[in-house]
């Protein structure tokens, strides 16, 4: 936080996750612990402004839409793009294909339609329009006309309740003239639209996306988009969830808002679902993942084809005073994240943040400070926190093309040449058990020759970097957990171990060399492995 320090030096633990540390072909749920939360002995003034460094634009789970028009301007595939953010997923078809929408800003329902309708076994002529209340249907002439009938029914439906039908068949309100694939009918909640799936989805895709991707390479990036609509709403609807056309469902405005481009998407994957143990996945997706989507129902992955969002950046400016009113805490202290999920840049999305007023202190989810401060997202560091926040990793999937795609190994290969030659020969296997074959002696050599490497520089540092600790307080070189494989920001793969106040760094390219203090700090703030790769020198102080 600015203009802060701790008041007391403590000894901290580090660790892999809150390194920013992504362990290579390991994917699964880690907690991993972190450092203590180092309290400040210095007041914020009312009016002092705290810094946020953000990313991304949502909640982050599931499809990043940027991300997947990146993917698909790079030659992506539709298919490739669900299969990357919606891991564990499989292709499925629709079921049930009816689905009820409600349309919350309608307070009553009075539809016409060119072609006629039908209500309550009644045929409703051209020119005529129909009112429903109270269980009643009436027919009029025309919108507000003289009744022509009056019948038992709570829905209006088209002449012809298939899907993707002309313009002059759909069902149009007589107040604001906007027409809806599909039935208008009212039940307890409200005014409802019952219609096909895919009729529903060409109303989905131009309010949630830019249908204007598909004139610049991202039509993929809109047919991956009409699946995950499609899938989204089936899997509320099965899991009861009471399904609206606003943003706490899907937006939806009906045919009013559809557009060509959109339409085709739609059309093109017509019955196309994602699948999960069997049932429709509850497909979430949001603007913007920041680079690496959050995790949750589905693994959390790198998202590269989001650096062409315009929010994947950000930077916003939150008054003292804002962060205390917002969390009731009086005269803002403090205000830092206490704990994060470790992955992408920085330590990755707020999980936990910790505000201390002079009233008393209040722990928060990243969410809820995302939406108490209308952040972007929830992916934030506060500019100037000195101490590291506790990681806590979600379940991290594969990073490949299509989400499970098969391992590249050559770049393994070629830097183990180097420590064995020989072992360069690598193909791209085929299938599972091949890869699993030409791995395996690569990783087993790669540890083996950094695990002596770290054995003979802790050999060669015990003394001085005792000796140095001695003077500073800072603790011993004692390890706290194993060397584990990671691939650094260029592809080249190599071994980390975290001691507890230092890291220890190798790869066959680099050789084996140690990080502590001053000089770790300034490695990692200026982006530690993913930028700068493995170190090539020690560094003590």
């Amino acid at each position: 936080m600015p203009n802060v320090r701790p008041s007391r030096a403590k000894k901290r633990t580090l660790t892999f996750a809150a390194l920013g540390l992504a362990p290579a072909l390991v994917a699964g749920g880690l907690l991993v612990g972190g450092t203590d939360i180092l309290d400040s002995d210095v007041g914020l003034a009312a009016d002092s402004p705290v810094t946020l460094i953000g990313h991304g634009h949502g909640h982050g789970r599931g499809l990043g839409q940027w991300g997947a028009y990146g993917y698909a301007k790079k030659g992506w595939s539709a298919d490739q793009i669900l299969r990357h953010y919606y891991g564990n997923t499989t292709a499925g078809k629709v079921g049930k294909p009816d689905v009820t929408v409600s349309l919350s800003e309608k307070k009553s329902v009075s539809v016409h339609a060119a072609a006629g309708m039908r209500v309550g076994g009644q045929t409703v002529a051209p020119g005529q329009a129909v009112s429903l209340s109270g269980g009643n249907a009436t027919i009029t002439r025309g919108c507000g006309g003289a009744v022509v009938k009056t019948v038992r029914a709570a829905q209006v439906d088209p002449i012809n309740t298939s899907p993707n039908r002309p313009a002059n068949e759909l069902l149009t309100f007589c107040a604001g003239d906007e027409a809806y694939r599909g039935s208008i009918g009212l039940d307890s909640s409200g005014v409802i639209n019952k219609l096909h799936v895919d009729d529903y989805v060409k109303g989905v895709i131009p309010k949630e996306s830019m249908p204007s991707w598909a004139d610049s390479g991202g039509l993929e990036a809109l047919k991956a988009q009409a699946v995950a609509a499609r899938s989204y709403v089936l899997a509320g609807l099965e899991q009861g969830r009471k399904m609206d056309n606003t943003q706490s469902s899907q937006m939806y405005h009906g045919a009013r808002g559809e557009d060509p481009r959109t339409s085709r998407a739609a059309d093109a994957t017509a019955g196309q679902i994602r699948l999960l143990n069997g049932k429709p996945a509850l497909t979430e997706f949001s603007a913007s993942t920041g680079g690496y989507t959050a995790g949750g129902a589905f693994p959390a992955v790198v998202d590269a084809g989001d650096s062409i969002s315009p929010t994947h950046n950000w930077k916003a400016t939150v008054s003292a005073a804002s962060i205390a009113s917002a969390f009731g805490v009086g005269s803002l202290k403090s205000f830092e994240v206490s704990e994060a999920n470790g992955l992408g840049d920085g330590s990755g999305r707020a999980v936990k943040v910790r505000v201390v007023g002079t009233n008393r202190t209040v722990e928060a989810t990243g969410d809820q400070a995302r939406t108490k401060l209308q952040l972007k997202s929830d992916w934030f560091s506060v500019q100037g926190q000195k101490s590291m926040p506790k990681i806590v990793k979600p379940k991290v999937g594969p990073e490949a093309p299509g989400g499970g795609g098969l391992l590249d190994l050559s770049p393994l290969g070629e830097v183990l040449n180097k420590v064995v030659p020989g072992l360069s020969a690598l193909g791209t296997p085929d299938d599972i058990d091949s890869m699993a074959g030409q791995i395996q002696p690569l990783i087993q050599k790669l540890i083996e020759e950094g695990t002596k490497a770290f054995d003979a520089k802790a050999t060669a540092l015990e003394r001085p970097v005792n000796r140095e600790r001695s003077d500073n307080s800072q603790g011993s070189t004692g390890t706290v957990s194993a060397p584990e494989l990671i691939t650094d920001g260029h592809g080249v793969q190599g071994l980390v171990q975290v001691l507890e106040n230092g890291v220890l760094y190798f790869s066959p390219l680099t050789g084996a060399h140690a990080l502590f203090g001053g000089a770790l700090t300034d490695y990692l703030e200026k982006g530690g492995l993913e930028k700068l790769g493995y170190p090539n020198r020690d560094g003590l102080r």
